[in-house]
């Protein structure tokens, strides 16, 4: 067999790699309306039918996704289920079923799944989502868990990454930055209790950032909300990169630029808190830090009464035609470049 050439995937990047792979994919099936480029994929089953089927997958991996030491299973199982959720309804739709893969190694005992389960059913039970089937194998690189949903939407609410236009509100709900810095709090709690038994963490008055990190839910209400104020959002994404890696991905599809105000930024009091003890710059992680899962959406301009009557939702900037590029505005108003810098999956 020839040799072939050696391309680090580090140097692609997760996103580059998945253009690679993915470039030039014809459609067999008439079923597929939209495949690789947004949150889930949308198929339609019957020339007359008006519902959109709406299909997406999510990985994680033992050590490059959580950690055992400070994750407990069933907290793991629940937030498993629900980023799966999170991109559908990033697609304006509402998830429905899910099926579960789990990759296990000798280490874990039938307890140990159970109480994993246990999380994963009661995220269903919450959302409303039924568990219909699965794989499970033994794997050799720890805990391995993989989750399709399946959700569906009317073809006219489906949103798409690729719809923004110049002069759209740009939207996003609850507050960034938070998972972030809770992963920071609990790093800082695992590496202090190294070799000491008697540790007891520390987590009075940042318990959010900890729940924001280990317990994350989608954000439905943000959909129903939006349904309620006849609102259509022009584009629409989940925020599991980071808030920069989701609008670049909104722009890239849509073909626009975009300008963000800083001090727009909706931003918790414990995550400023907790950005300061850690000497970190507070708008980077709001940015970059990723596993939010709040909504980042467009909306016309017609629309902003409408958003800013929305509890929960804040408006921090505005769609721009492709040439003036992605940027933030600053407190003084300079204008920096966006750049992707999210969660980093490998």
């Amino acid at each position: 067999m020839a040799e072939l050439p050696e391309t680090e995937i580090a140097k692609l990047g997760e996103f580059g790699l998945i253009d690679r792979l993915t470039a030039g994919l014809e459609k067999h099936n008439g079923s597929t309306v939209t495949a690789v480029g947004d949150d889930a994929a949308v198929m339609q089953y019957g020339e007359d039918s008006d519902t959109r089927v709406l299909v997406t997958t999510d990985m994680l991996l033992e050590g490059v996704h959580f950690d055992l030491t400070y994750v407990p299973l069933k907290h793991l199982g629940y937030k498993a289920a629900v980023v799966n959720f999170s991109d559908i309804y990033a697609m304006n739709g509402t998830p429905r079923q899910i099926t579960v893969g789990l990759g296990v190694s000798k280490r874990f005992t039938v307890e140990h799944l159970e109480a994993l389960y246990s999380g994963i059913r009661l995220a269903c039970e919450v959302y409303g989502v039924d568990l219909v089937g699965g794989d499970t194998t033994s794997s050799r690189a720890g805990l391995v868990i993989s989750i399709t949903c399946i959700g569906d939407a009317k073809a006219s609410d489906v949103v798409h990454r690729s719809g923004a236009k110049d002069t759209d509100l740009i939207c996003v709900s609850g507050d960034l930055g938070a998972a972030y810095m809770g992963l920071q709090l609990l790093e800082r709690e695992k590496t202090a209790s190294a070799g000491r038994s008697d540790f007891e963490p520390d987590f009075s008055g940042k318990e959010y950032l900890v729940e924001r990190q280990l317990k994350p839910e989608a954000r439905r209400d943000i959909v129903a909300g939006l349904a309620k104020a006849g609102i259509t959002p022009t584009a629409m994404i989940d925020v599991s990169d980071g808030l920069s890696s989701e609008l670049l991905h909104i722009c890239k599809s849509s073909g626009t630029g975009c300008r963000v105000y800083e001090d727009r930024i909706p931003i918790d009091y414990q995550t400023a808190v907790m950005a300061e003890e850690l000497n970190m710059n507070l708008v980077t992680a709001a940015l970059n830090g990723g596993e939010d899962y709040e909504l980042l959406f467009t909306v016309p301009l017609t629309a902003h009464d409408a958003v800013n009557a929305m509890p929960g939702v804040k408006v921090i900037g505005y769609i721009t035609k492709p040439e003036t590029g992605c940027a933030l505005i600053g407190r003084n108003g300079e204008e920096l470049p966006l750049k992707a810098q999210g969660f980093t999956h490998i």
